[in-house]
């Protein structure tokens, strides 16, 4: 469980001795509901703590996940570019215009992100009927 803590602007893990005190309790006894609300914590983060240390022996804070930077970041105007000067082009001739070694669905998230849409033909109508509301 995280909080948010206003001196440092980020998300923390619970400390170690909130740890302990709350394993402290439920090995007493204490329900995890009030568990929960003695030290204003989710029921859910108390339940998950018990059941860690339960199959694991762990009770410390994981260590935190790094994200990794989108492909595309800081080239968006040149894929915006790219896209207006030629919206026919496939995703594999979009990546490699900008000498990227990214996978193609790393190209349609970019695309996605910035809300391009890359159409073969655009102005063309569909082939079949319309539908019949009613």
């Amino acid at each position: 469980m995280w909080y948010f803590s206003r001196e440092e602007g980020s998300m923390a893990p619970y400390s170690m001795d909130l740890r302990t005190r709350v394993l402290a309790d439920c090995d007493a006894g204490l329900p995890a509901k009030e568990v929960a609300a003695k030290f204003r914590v989710s029921r859910s983060w108390v339940n998950r703590l018990v059941q860690r240390r339960r199959e694991t022996g762990e009770v410390g804070p994981r260590p935190q996940t790094v994200f990794k930077k989108h492909a595309f970041a800081g080239q968006e105007d040149r894929l915006r570019a790219l896209v207006a000067a030629q919206p026919d082009q496939t995703l594999a001739e979009l990546r490699d215009a900008l000498q990227s070694a990214a996978s193609l669905s790393s190209v349609w998230r970019a695309l996605d992100r910035l809300r391009l849409t890359v159409k073969k033909n655009g102005t063309r109508r569909r082939t079949t009927p319309p539908r019949r509301h009613g």
